[in-house]
């Protein structure tokens, strides 16, 4: 629909028309050499003409609405889970797949329009059951997400009703139906399997470490179970419990971790007769062992509830081993005190005025070993000042300082979240000591000092990485202060902890100074997944340089070996592979670097995912109830036809969609040329006639 639209009043259309018709006349009275006819035609050429462009300088506006109808939408939504192949042959799903197509069709025709998704949100044409989990209620939460504001008239969906990750669908609240289909097979069966398996993911050699196996049983008397723990098909462990009903059964191994690396560990679980699935008797667990924790080493000279503070941050992290050696009250062994067997050596008011520690620290200090010192009231600064520490005083100080944190944006060795920041701004004030500090350049403040409400840019805990080693200084005591105050505002201590656990983790990690690193981008894969290798290649400044040749080669726990090569290039350091078997295997990558060849080893683990074999009893229960919460009806896979029949019976009602346009009249084209036509059909029939 089209309007004209006037900026200003009507009454100047009329004029216009007055004023044009005045000035033809004018120009048209007196006698012409042509006929009275042609006259009279061209005194309305000259008439249109002036009108037009009259009516034009008024500015008139063409207000355009065009009404769109769109039309309703139905989502055919597959669970595309492995659960449905397991169940039903191929006969079957084939003539499901009919069946719903033919409802399809018959929703085309009453004009509605069809979209085709899985689980994952993919549109698709024909469904491949073959998915690894399930999560019916994410599935239909993205449907509504995805099309939101729409016209949505319902949701088909077909499923066995059995999901294995997220919450269950019937807790979600959709604003549209959801018909089911139920498929697969709701008769129970004996069954004996493997419903979870609990373990620690990394191990210390030597140490054992826990495995729980959770064994489910279904329709089956009264009888034992046995379950083998294996390793490269030895049996580590065995252990046989008897059941009442059906019972949940669950037993504990405690494996050695005997070698370095990643190790595979398979479970069994005993055949019962009249077991159809029994490939859920069946699962594998891998464990990184490692050679041991790193050790770190606290030395004071006096107990302090500082040492308690850090204690607790250190001893959060099972990667950690946590040594306190304050003489005289907790002593370490003499090997425990090698500079070269710790970590990260943390010194609390050490060396101390008293001489108790200054030993010690002297060791440490010549040592590579990474420092991290609190200084406070009892240090002998004299004796740190000789150790070519980050920070020294110009003169030894004899005035203190209350001064409070100021988190360093700048520092980039790692960040702190913003909640830790917000809550060390309210800590309370620590004891330095006053006086002019001297710092070099390789050293960076992650905290700064704030004397009452002036922030200052006076460092108070500094990190300086001097080669391979990393040092870290902080200028005062009282930190248990800074965590019991946390503690009493938010009943938790997670920015002190974050603040000191970064700290502690950045100081004892020793930096990777290779040229070439390879590696798989995680320790775990699927197999549904592709394993994905990085390879960075540096020069001797370690700037990053491409071009190179990466040769990989993979082994696999049979021995058999495949090789593969690729060239980096920026942008493109990724390697990806797909289609390996579950199991253990060992890389080898390697690269030519200024003639010499660099090498990378290590392992990674790909793991298969047998979530869907868990259960493959279909809950048609949970489908009848998410079809009823929702409006919606349930039906069996012989029940297309009844559900194409119900749903042709829903009249299809579009949403009508209005556009309002405005565009000027003068500026459209056939307006400019209605104008040049009149002025030059005026023109020449006045040039043909003799007359100008």
């Amino acid at each position: 629909m089209k309007q004209i639209v006037l900026e200003s009043s009507p009454f100047f259309v009329l004029l216009c028309m007055l004023l044009a018709v005045g000035l033809a006349f004018l120009l048209y009275r007196m006698a012409h050499p042509w006929s009275k006819t042609w006259n009279r035609i061209l005194f309305a050429l000259r008439a249109i003409l002036i009108f037009l462009i009259l009516f034009l300088l008024l500015g008139p506006i063409i207000r355009q609405i065009t009404n769109t109808v769109e039309k309703p939408l139905f989502v055919l939504l597959y669970d595309n889970s492995s659960s449905i192949s397991e169940t039903s042959d191929s006969l079957t799903i084939q003539k499901l797949l009919t069946g719903i197509d033919a409802v399809a069709a018959a929703l085309i025709d009453q004009q509605y329009e069809i979209k085709k998704t899985n689980l994952t949100g993919e549109e698709i044409q024909i469904p491949v059951f073959s998915g690894t989990s399930t999560d019916l209620n994410d599935a239909i939460r993205k449907i509504a997400n995805q099309h939101e504001g729409r016209k949505l008239a319902g949701v088909v969906l077909v499923s066995d009703g059995i999901y294995n990750t997220g919450a269950s669908p019937l807790y979600g609240a959709y604003n549209f139906p959801v018909h089911t289909i139920g498929v697969g097979d709701t008769l129970q069966r004996t069954d004996v399997a493997i419903k979870n398996i609990a373990f620690n993911k990394l191990a210390y050699q030597g140490n054992k470490f826990p495995v729980r196996v959770e064994v489910v049983v279904k329709n089956l008397n009264s009888q034992s179970v046995r379950v083998t723990l294996k390793q490269r098909g030895t049996v580590l462990e065995q252990q046989t419990k008897t059941f009442s009903d059906d019972q949940l059964l669950v037993y504990d191994f405690q494996p050695l971790a005997s070698d370095q690396g990643i190790q595979k560990l398979d479970i069994e679980v005993e055949v019962k007769p009249g077991e159809v699935n029994t490939r859920n008797n069946q699962g594998s667990v891998f464990i990184e062992v490692v050679e041991g924790r790193k050790k770190i080493l606290l030395v004071a000279a006096a107990p302090h509830p500082d040492v308690k503070a850090l204690r607790e941050v250190v001893e959060k992290n099972s990667n950690y081993q946590f040594l306190l050696h304050v003489p005289g009250v907790t002593e370490q062994q003499t090997s425990e005190l090698l500079p070269e067997n710790i970590d990260l050596a943390i010194f609390h008011q050490s060396p101390d005025q008293r001489g108790v520690t200054r030993e010690l620290f002297s060791k440490f200090a010549r040592s590579k070993t990474s420092l991290l010192l609190v200084v406070g009231q009892q240090t002998d600064l004299r004796q740190l000042t000789t150790q070519n520490m980050p920070l020294s005083f110009r003169t030894i100080p004899r005035d203190y300082d209350d001064v409070t944190p100021v988190a360093n944006p700048s520092f980039s060795s790692f960040t702190l979240s913003p909640e830790a920041n917000s809550i060390m701004a309210d800590y309370p004030p620590v004891s330095v000591h006053f006086g002019k500090i001297n710092a070099p350049q390789s050293a960076t403040s992650l905290l700064y000092q704030r004397v009452g409400s002036l922030a200052t840019d006076n460092p108070l805990l500094v990190v300086d990485v001097q080669d391979t080693r990393k040092i870290g200084m902080m200028l005062g005591e009282g930190l248990w202060r800074w965590r019991l105050n946390e503690f009493d505002r938010t009943e938790n201590t997670i920015a002190f902890d974050e603040v000191f656990g970064k700290l502690i983790q950045f100081l004892s990690t020793t930096d990777d100074k290779r040229k070439f690193k390879s590696y798989p981008i995680q320790q775990e894969f699927l197999d549904v997944e592709a394993v994905v290798f990085e390879s960075q290649v540096y020069n001797d400044l370690y700037e990053p340089v491409y071009g190179n040749t990466i040769d990989l080669e993979l082994t696999n726990e049979q021995g058999k070996r495949t090789r593969y090569s690729y060239i980096t290039s920026p942008g493109n350091i990724r390697y990806q592979i797909g289609g390996l078997t579950e199991g253990v295997y060992r890389y080898q990558a390697s690269t030519t670097l200024n003639t010499k060849k660099q090498e990378v080893r290590g392992e990674f683990a790909v793991v298969a995912r047998q979530t869907e074999l868990q259960n493959l009893t279909a809950d048609f229960d949970l489908l009848r109830k998410l079809s009823v919460n929702t409006g919606g009806k349930f039906y069996t896979a012989s029940q297309t036809e009844l559900l194409k029949t119900e749903l042709s019976k829903v009249e299809a009602t579009g949403v009508i969609h209005s556009d309002e346009t405005y565009n000027s009249l003068i500026s459209l084209k056939w307006v400019f040329w209605l104008v040049i036509v009149f002025a030059t059909s005026e023109w020449f029939a006045r040039k043909f006639f003799g007359s100008y």
